[in-house]
């Protein structure tokens, strides 16, 4: 691979973890969150969400060619990276590393998540409440799920920061400090509302 078409479609990797995947992420345990509220209401916003216009090509072209560009890119990204921590332990080391760990778990665990319910769903399941209370009753599969949402806040908050600084939009060491307070407040407030979410199925 040329270095001008490694630039272009790393410029591209990071721009999709940002819009459209984190966007969907940070809607997808919004509207995951509604669970608090009881069975009902989370239905409502599941059954709501699942019959947009267009559902099918959202989808596709907003949600699933996106992010399989973003994650088969990202493991070859993961695996010929080069990981210096060991002789360069600064923080902005080690979030890059833990960005290339995080995202190869989010592989496993997406590819779960989806089989658990996009593909029981095209074979006849009810996506609902009563579906994923079923799944938490398996007390691993409540620990897989939350270690599966921290790991998706921390890689969506900690990608913020690296698309600002790729697309030249953080350029000063002052910028790039704020947007790092910025990026872990993110990565708090989704982490708290995914893990509460799952918790409202057990």
């Amino acid at each position: 691979m040329s270095r001008e078409s490694d630039f272009y479609l790393r410029r591209l990797h990071s721009l999709l973890g940002i819009i459209p995947v984190g966007l969907f992420l940070a809607q997808h345990l919004v509207i995951n969150h509604f669970a608090t509220r009881g069975a009902e209401a989370f239905n409502n916003a599941s059954n709501f969400m699942g019959n947009l216009p267009f559902v099918l090509f959202l989808e596709w072209f907003v949600i699933y060619i996106p992010l399989m560009f973003h994650a088969f890119y990202g493991v070859y990204i993961a695996f010929t990276a080069k990981n210096n921590v060991q002789r360069f332990g600064t923080f902005r080391n080690w979030m890059f590393m833990l960005q290339r760990i995080t995202g190869v778990f989010l592989v496993i665990f997406i590819a779960w998540h989806i089989y658990e319910t996009r593909i029981q769903k095209a074979l006849g399941a009810e996506v609902d409440y009563n579906m994923m209370a079923d799944i938490f009753e398996n007390p691993f599969m409540i620990a897989f799920y939350i270690a599966g949402v921290i790991a998706a806040t921390f890689h969506l908050a900690n990608g913020l920061w690296g698309f600002l600084v790729t697309w030249g939009i953080t350029q000063s060491p002052r910028s790039q400090k704020i947007v790092t307070y910025v990026s872990i407040a993110a990565f708090v407030i989704l982490s708290v509302i995914g893990v509460q979410a799952i918790l409202a199925f057990v």
